[in-house]
């Protein structure tokens, strides 16, 4: 776990900008299990996640055409939360940063951290729209 105060900067970079921050696996399960469809950022502290992952989901949460929620939880945080969001996104391995995007509880579309690591944030931008373009 890392302290609170070193983190907040880090949720409010998705927060602000309309994601929602999950905390528990309950509201996990509720999210990612509704209809429609949902965008899951796996947030942390990395180099990578505030220099691409991060900017990335804002990019692409700023597109016109978008998941009905924006969700997030924070690797090395809200363990019960994490790793029940990591629970649907199998058969991908755990990985911080990351995200997928569901569409009625199924997974449709999932960026991992290798995915990110070294790729500018508009080229992990466009990967999402263009999930978003054909998903949502």
């Amino acid at each position: 776990m890392y302290p609170e105060y070193l983190v907040e900067p880090m949720r409010a970079e998705l927060t602000t900008v309309g994601f929602e921050e999950l905390k528990t696996a309950e509201e996990v399960d509720k999210a990612i299990t509704s209809e429609g469809t949902v965008l899951v950022v796996v947030n942390s502290v990395c180099g990578c996640a505030a220099a691409n992952a991060r900017p990335a989901a804002k990019m692409a949460a700023a597109n016109e055409k978008h998941p009905d929620k924006l969700v997030t939880v924070f690797a090395g945080m809200e363990k019960d939360a994490v790793d029940r969001a990591r629970g649907y996104m199998l058969p991908f391995p755990p990985s911080s940063p990351s995200m997928a995007l569901f569409k009625d509880g199924k997974l449709v579309h999932m960026i991992e951290r290798h995915h990110i690591e070294g790729r500018p944030a508009q080229m992990i931008a466009n990967s999402l729209i263009g999930a978003f373009d054909e998903y949502c």
